[in-house]
């Protein structure tokens, strides 16, 4: 992609509009990872990451607990 002067000031709206990389990609017609390297390269301000980081973590799922078992038949 060539960053021409009015694609940079296009960028620098949308990320002040606090759209996320892969929405300002689509709308500029270009890949997520474009966007992201040239904000980079710009110094645009860090957003905080999608995935949560912060939130304690989930419990894991408890054991399954075997089914009773039925007796067995008199012979």
């Amino acid at each position: 992609m060539d960053w021409t002067a009015e694609a940079i000031d296009q960028l620098r709206a949308f990320w002040d509009e606090g759209l996320s990389t892969a929405e300002i990609g689509r709308r500029m017609g270009i890949s997520k990872n474009a966007v992201v390297g040239k904000a980079h390269r710009l110094n645009l301000p860090a957003r905080p990451s999608p995935i949560r980081r912060d939130a304690a973590p989930r419990p894991k799922p408890a054991a399954a607990t075997p089914r009773p078992q039925a007796p067995a038949a008199a012979p």
